[in-house]
């Protein structure tokens, strides 16, 4: 029995792609139609190998001592020369390939990922960023071909172009007729004589390339930003996944973004607070006057309007909400105690009566109670 690991120059524990590689390389110096007829002989036996070591089923069964392709070897020992039960199933029900034609070279390539950190303002108005990506492109060399440049295609002598083989063998149910790819140009129909020196036969090469990526406003992250026919171009020079761009954003830090809002706190003076105050505050749309009303609380929410996210789908923008904070002084001299000690008689406050009431959490507590429905 013919050893068809030595035949393909493989260790017994190859895996398919060591053996799909290792026939490739021996079909292209063995072919007919480079080798001439010295080398009809040796391609033959590359093949058979192939066909044995390539199919599991049959492979196990050589491992095991049996040639699938002697007579009255394989499965279906005694049903004619490497046919077995799997053959006829697959004959009568449907199973493997059907096809008539070759399959084309030219294929669709995958789609591909790649995330991008935007901030917030990026976030809030939308932006135009440049992103360098790392995919195939079509090979310059050969133009997708895979042929060396000054050379053709050549088409398969063994199955005509056709990209499939027939067979026929006798079985318990008569002659039986089977399709299978054609394992000297891989269902092609064609040959490569001459790969291309860049790109190896596969019609593409790997580059960077630099794309400009139009963020809309309201993004956020896990936002997807699709790029049509901008991803992996397929092999044999066909066309291009798309590419997916991530979104992920930058936290700020001086607001918090829930939905399309934004909020932020605003720490002023008690005396502002009780007299009642008008104060800049800086937003990303730049300076905003606040007017604050005498006997603003702590916590009390000044709602700034169309000036938070911008809304991805519909248009127009969420709110700004400022939250503010009033700060109590925690050192006062003679003169700035001796002036709340007035103003505590005045208000007759200075022996309050203590009234229990509800704790109140912070200001992000309650907003994130209030958006989990609490």
């Amino acid at each position: 029995m013919a050893d068809y690991y030595e035949t393909l120059g493989v260790p017994r524990d190859a895996t398919s792609e060591q053996i799909k590689k290792a026939y490739r390389k021996l079909a292209r110096e063995l072919h007919p139609d480079v080798a001439g007829e010295a080398g009809e002989e040796r391609f033959k036996d590359v093949a058979r190998a192939y066909e044995v070591l390539s199919n599991p089923e049959k492979r196990q069964q050589y491992d095991m001592g049996v040639d699938p392709t002697a007579p009255g070897g394989g499965a279906g020992g005694g049903f004619g020369a490497g046919f077995g039960f799997q053959d006829i199933f697959e004959t009568f029900f449907g199973g493997g390939q059907t096809t008539q034609g070759p399959v084309p070279r030219a294929r669709r390539g995958q789609d591909a990922l790649v995330r991008m950190d935007v901030e917030l303002a990026e976030a809030v108005f939308g932006t135009k960023r440049e992103l360098q990506v790392d995919t195939a492109v079509v090979c310059s060399t050969c133009t997708g071909k895979g042929a060396r440049p000054g050379t053709e295609l050549r088409t398969c002598e063994v199955c005509q172009g056709r990209g499939h083989v027939q067979r026929v063998a006798r079985s318990f149910l008569g002659q039986v007729m089977t399709t299978a790819p054609c394992s000297a140009c891989g269902g092609y129909g064609t040959v490569i004589p001459e790969p291309c020196p860049d790109c190896a036969g596969e019609g593409r090469v790997r580059s960077r390339r630099t794309l400009t990526v139009n963020v809309p406003a309201g993004v956020d992250t896990g936002t997807r930003i699709k790029l049509t026919a901008q991803g992996e171009v397929g092999p044999g020079g066909g066309p291009a996944g798309d590419l997916y761009v991530e979104v992920r954003e930058k936290p700020h830090e001086t607001f918090v973004r829930r939905g399309d809002d934004l909020h932020c706190t605003l720490p002023v003076p008690m005396t502002a607070a009780a007299l009642g105050t008008v104060l800049d505050l800086e937003t990303l749309d730049g300076a905003q006057e606040i007017d604050l009303r005498p006997g603003t609380q702590p916590g009390q929410v000044v709602v700034l309007k169309g000036l938070g996210v911008g809304h991805l789908h519909t248009g127009g923008r969420g709110d700004l909400h400022v939250h503010v904070e009033v700060q109590v002084p925690s050192a006062l001299d003679d003169e700035q105690a001796a002036l709340l000690r007035q103003l505590a008689a005045l208000r007759g406050e200075e022996r309050p009566e203590p009234r229990l009431a509800a704790a109140h959490p912070g200001v992000f507590s309650r907003l994130r109670d209030k958006l989990s429905g609490r």
